[in-house]
């Protein structure tokens, strides 16, 4: 598999859009900080400051929001936080991914997740924090392959059962 891990582009617009449309109504998001309407090379330029710390939102961290891209095609997402504000401590750890609908069951979100953990490992992160919702059986087994040490199942500021991992980098 030669699944890549790069910054979003300026080519990468109308299957980002896609994609970021198709997870609209899921508990998932698949562009952070992305809303309707925004420039597409506004995002980009936005991304890029992220992953260098500057000009953050409130309640925002260093981090990367990566495309996951296979033989040209984006097949889905990485956000790597290099920090961790006081509800990403809590709730939502140092690296989320999301795999387009289509390429699920493909080995997709593994290759994603091992790239994603050698990122934060490279910027100083270990040991890393992955979060999932109980109920995601995939993602669970994902980060458990990816040496995933559960620490607790509890509730979520909304009362969902979520998953606290921890991986040594």
């Amino acid at each position: 598999m030669s699944l890549e891990l790069r910054p979003f582009t300026l080519d990468d617009e109308e299957a980002a859009l896609r994609a970021w449309r198709a997870f609209q109504g899921t508990p998932f998001v698949f562009l952070t900080s992305y809303y309707e309407g925004q420039p597409w090379a506004e995002y980009v330029a936005s991304l890029a400051d992220y992953r260098e710390g500057r000009n953050l939102p409130e309640g925002h961290v260093p981090g990367a929001m990566l495309a996951a891209v296979v033989d040209g095609v984006l097949v889905g997402r990485a956000s790597v936080r290099f920090e961790l504000n006081e509800y990403l401590a809590a709730y939502g750890g140092h690296i989320g991914y999301a795999v387009i609908a289509e390429y699920r069951r493909r080995g997709y979100a593994t290759a994603i997740l091992r790239q994603a953990l050698r990122l934060a490992s490279a910027h100083g992160v270990s040991p890393v924090l992955l979060t999932c919702d109980d109920a995601n059986v995939g993602s669970a087994t994902v980060i458990e392959r990816c040496g995933g040490e559960l620490e607790s199942v509890g509730p979520d500021e909304n009362g969902v059962m979520f998953r606290r991992y921890w991986v040594r980098v």
